[in-house]
Formats: structure tokens, sequence, C-alpha cells
């Protein structure tokens, strides 16, 4: 008998995991693969953070914690998982990029500066903006490195003795009122509680009570043909926003990867034992025209290519509470592509909601909000 069962230990259960057992939790965290894995969403080799936070005002409180959270497992690792860079947001004055940035800065107090298509040329010279364009700089943004992240956030858990189970994947689970069952190939195991947060596979564990889609995407890297200076030391972090289209991203060349590039939502959608994993030239030349005229000195093959997945909620942000229906189960779901850099405070957030606690706003995030008669579905 466990305090509680996490399933999935990519970066979301991992930190989860790791929360629950420094406090003392019996934990069992399961995993269908060994993470850190390549088939999930928590890979790539780097991943924005950023606090000015376009999507809600809402989320700058918590990925502030998560700032600190990622400093204090630096610092208990002995890893470099956070690199600051600065970062730009990038779009028309009044798109939700821009304008979004704009409004949490505001509300929140944090320093941005505002820069022109001509402030961006003398700062940043790697980027060709159009003259209707703007620029959000925030000097704290940066690089996260998920699977150094993810190795720690599990050999963390484990010293604090934790057991993590890897290659066993849930078949099934069942939960009453105050307790779950979980069975795998290798089992049956109890628990006072459960966590889902098994990312891509999270829509298959909750049998479509939640309306979740899992979207393939393709990240790219690709060499400097001049200046590489200005795409290493002298690159930020960036999302631009291009109207109705998917917004470009991307992040320096910190290591030398390549700068990584990628569109941010439009892909595949479907199983993620099914999605596609060979990354094509039609999934390459849509970036290679837009960095023709937005990056144009970065030369136009890439160098690699990678395939994770976003699991997607239909308003784009999380389901992070109790399940509804279940109340020894906690969801943690449906991070739509933004969520890695919430890893730590989400485990914390997590932890205190089994422990009762309430240190976090999770409104946002509430399962029932799909429910009919929510005022929200």
């Amino acid at each position: 008998m466990y305090d509680v069962i996490v399933v999935g230990l990519g970066g979301m259960g991992g930190a989860i995991a790791y929360h629950l057992a420094r406090r003392g939790r019996r934990v069992l965290g399961l995993d269908r693969l060994a993470p850190p894995h390549d088939a999930g969403s928590s890979h790539g080799k780097s991943r924005i953070i950023r606090q000015a936070y376009y999507e809600d005002p809402a989320y700058v409180p918590l990925v502030l914690r998560a700032y600190e959270l990622w400093e204090a497992l630096e610092r208990d690792s002995g890893e470099t998982l956070l690199v600051k860079t600065g970062g730009l947001m990038i779009g028309a004055p009044d798109s939700p990029i821009v304008a979004g940035s704009t409004e949490s800065a505001r509300r929140h107090g944090l320093k941005y500066r505002m820069l022109s298509p001509e402030d961006v040329g003398r700062w940043f010279p790697a980027f060709r903006l159009e003259p209707h364009e703007v620029a959000v700089y925030e000097e704290e943004a940066g690089v996260l490195f998920p699977e150094r992240a993810v190795a720690a956030h599990l050999r963390l858990a484990r010293a604090a003795g934790a057991e993590l189970r890897l290659d066993e994947p849930v078949e099934s689970w069942v939960a009453g009122s105050d307790s779950v069952s979980v069975r795998t190939p290798a089992g049956r195991y109890r628990a006072e509680r459960l966590v889902l947060a098994a990312g891509a596979w999270n829509p298959r564990l909750l049998g479509g009570a939640f309306p979740l889609e899992v979207e393939r995407q393709v990240s790219l890297w690709f060499r400097p043909a001049e200046r590489p200076e200005w795409f290493e030391e002298n690159l930020p972090v960036f999302i631009w926003d291009r109207g109705p289209e998917p917004a470009l991203y991307g992040l320096p060349a910190l290591e030398g990867e390549g700068v990584k590039v990628g569109l941010h939502h439009g892909g595949q959608v479907g199983d993620p034992d099914r999605l596609p994993r060979q990354v094509t030239e039609d999934d390459v030349e849509p970036v290679r025209r837009l960095l023709a005229r937005r990056m144009p000195l970065l030369d136009p093959e890439p160098v690699q290519a990678s395939v994770c997945l976003y699991t997607n909620t239909p308003d784009r942000h999380f389901l992070v509470g109790t399940h509804p229906d279940h109340p020894a189960v906690v969801l943690a779901a449906g991070f739509s592509g933004h969520g890695f850099k919430f890893c730590p405070a989400i485990g914390e957030a997590v932890a205190d909601l089994i422990e009762g606690k309430a240190r976090r706003d999770l409104a946002l995030f509430d399962p029932g909000r799909f429910r009919a008669g929510s005022g929200r579905a």
C-alpha cells in the first residue's frame, strides 16, 4: 500500500514524484518507457522559459515560483538546468503574443522593453522584422535543458525514497472514494491517491472523459551560414506571432547543436503510438521558407530534427486538479505545448493538493471546467 502512485515519469510526473517523496510520502512511480526518452513531450535538448506570459497573466506567479524551484533543483542535483538568454516576443503591437506579454508584465510588475525593428536590428542582428512589427524584450527569459531536468528529478526522487518502475505500462486503474488500484503487466498496486501525469498517454488512461488531443510537433536545428556569434552568444529565445498561422519559435545554439526552431501548433493529430516519428521534407519546407525571410543567415538545410508530442485542451490551458468524478485521483495533463517550464511548480502544487494545502491558485486549470454546466466548457 503506497501513499501515492504517479503514472508517467516525464517532466511533470518526475517532478511530482520528487516533491512527494521529499515530504516523506511513500511514492510508486510507473512509466511505460524509461525517461528521459524521446517518445513523448519532455525532450528536445532545450525548452523556452519566460515570465511575461502572453497566454494569461494568471500563469505568472506559477512561473516565478518555477524559477525558484529550478534554481533549487540545480543546487541539489549539481546540474546546470537553466541558462538566461533573454527573450523576444515578436509581432504586431496588437497581436496576442505582444499584447498578452505586455499585459502580463504590467499586471505583475515585470521588467521589459519595447523594441522597434531598428532596435532589434541593432541589438539582435540575426532577426529581420517587418516594418509593422515590434518586440517585447524580457531579460529573464532563457533556456531549460529537459533531459537533464527529467533525470535530475528522478534521481533525487529515488534518493528521497520513491520506488520508480520503468518500462512498466499501466493497463487499467480503478478508484474508490479513498483509495485506488492500478494494474500493470507485473501486477496490481494499491495506494491512497493516484496522479495521472502520463503526457500523450493521458487521454488513453482517462478513457475520453476529457477533451484532450495529441498533436505531432517537429523541431529542427539549423547552423548559421555566416556570423555564428549572432546565433550563439547573442541570440535570445523568441516566439514570433504570425496572425492566424502557427507562431515561429526558436532557441539559441548554446552547446553547438545549432539554432532550434519550430512551429507552435498546427501539427497532425492522432494516437501517440501511431503518429509518424520520421521528419520529412513536408515538415522542413515551411520552416525553411520562414527562416529565409526572418533569419536569412541560417543555412537552409537542417542538421537535426526531432518529433515531440503536445497534449492539448480546447482552451490550451492545463488540466491540474482533482478528477471531478474520483476524489482520490489527481490530474496533471493537457500541457498544450507550453508546460515544461512549470514542471517543478506543478510538482509542488500537486504535492500540496494531495496534502490538503492550497498555496497556489489552480482555478484556471480546473479539470471540471469541461463538464456540462461548469460555465467554462
